[in-house]
């Protein structure tokens, strides 16, 4: 198998499966004052002060959660449920995860007013037109470090510092990010931020937020967990997975940033040499390392993926979470592809276990079934007519 779809999903390090493993016989609840439970108390610490180390964070500062859609909808959810008298809208870009945009629309129906910010066709964002968005009835704004599937990288500094100069917090969809380029929350400029442990090599299940000092949110109620902002028992083995993976992730970045970048940029190169009529989606905009998206014009996405899958390649159409959608995706409409374009677009996405073989052999087999592809569709869209 050539496994190019890490930013669904990155295979487990090691490092998190030995800490998973360790953590699984720590029995104990962590908040019972027994043996078992100091145990498993001493493992909980351990993985919160590796993901604060890891994220430029203070251990106290980060709240457990089954994952990012849990960590967005807390801070999303808490934010506007303590905003300030006459702040209710959320604003949030275009490009946002579902996680962050869905439950925006969610909210809107629900009585929320929403704004949702436009990117340029490199899927950037204006600082001066999101600015423009805060007004004084602005209870949160939201922009991701970087895209889950075009893997351009949003100038968060720049969004927070509009944000706070508007007097509204600022959450920042950290998961992308994360092992994979420096990030400091702090220097980042957000009031929140959150990360996921299955995108960096961690297991299913832990994600974490970040919340600055002196931010309150209205917490989960049900326990006193995770200092009373999150109930529930903790998920030890999946915590203890997400401090190793994030802390392992963090340390071999150095190294692996440019390794995993040259061979995207191989991976795209021989693809724009050997295949007519392909287009990199964010060229040209600061982007992930191991992030690729590209859209192969006249090249149903969907039959491409199936037939590359027959030969041990698997890729993406594009967020993993907006597979079997009858739609295309928000992401690539919002920077101006047209729907037939944003149906003909692949996600290749590289990561630690990705090599220079994969990727020639990645060079070998899409090429002809692109053209293989095209050719199935050509008479059916003639017949069509």
């Amino acid at each position: 198998m050539i496994y190019l779809d890490h930013n669904a999903i990155t295979p487990v390090r090691p490092e998190a499966r030995a800490a998973v493993a360790a953590a699984l016989d720590a029995f104990g609840n962590p908040s019972s004052v027994h043996a078992a439970g100091r145990a498993a108390r001493d493992l909980l610490d351990r993985a919160r002060e590796q993901a604060a180390a890891a994220l430029g964070a203070r251990p106290p500062e980060l709240v457990f959660t089954s994952g990012a859609t849990e960590a967005a909808a807390i801070a999303i959810r808490g934010a506007l449920a303590l905003a300030p008298a006459g702040r209710r809208r959320l604003v949030v870009t275009a490009v946002e995860h579902p996680c962050v945009l869905g439950l925006g629309r969610a909210l809107e129906r629900a009585g929320t007013p929403l704004t949702v910010v436009p990117v340029d066709r490199r899927g950037r964002v204006d600082p001066d037109a999101f600015r423009a968005a805060l007004g004084p009835d602005v209870a949160l704004a939201c922009a991701m470090r970087a895209n889950n599937e075009t893997g351009v990288l949003l100038d968060v500094p720049a969004l927070a510092a509009a944000a706070r100069g508007a007097g509204v917090p600022l959450l920042c969809d950290a998961v992308q990010a994360a092992g994979k380029i420096p990030l400091d929350v702090r220097q980042l400029g957000a009031d929140l931020a959150f990360v996921t442990g299955q995108k960096l090599g961690g297991p299913r299940g832990a994600g974490a937020l970040w919340i600055a000092p002196g931010l309150v949110l209205a917490p989960l109620f049900g326990g006193e967990q995770e200092r009373g902002r999150r109930a529930g028992t903790e998920n030890l083995p999946g915590i203890a997975g997400l401090g190793a993976a994030i802390e392992a992730a963090v340390r071999a970045r150095p190294e692996e940033e440019p390794r995993i970048a040259a061979l995207r940029d191989r991976l795209e190169r021989g693809l724009l040499e050997t295949v007519p009529g392909v287009r990199v989606n964010g060229a040209g905009a600061p982007r992930l390392p191991g992030t690729s998206s590209l859209t192969f014009q006249g090249c149903d996405a969907e039959a491409l993926l199936m037939a590359l899958d027959l030969d041990g390649l698997c890729a993406s159409a594009g967020s993993a979470c907006h597979s079997g959608s009858t739609t295309p995706s928000g992401v690539l409409l919002a920077i101006g592809l047209s729907e037939a374009e944003a149906r003909s677009t692949v996600r290749f996405s590289l990561g630690w276990t990705t090599t220079a073989d994969e990727i020639e052999a990645a060079l070998r087999l899409v090429p002809p079934l692109v053209a293989r592809v095209r050719t199935a569709i050509a008479p059916a869209e003639t017949a069509g007519r």
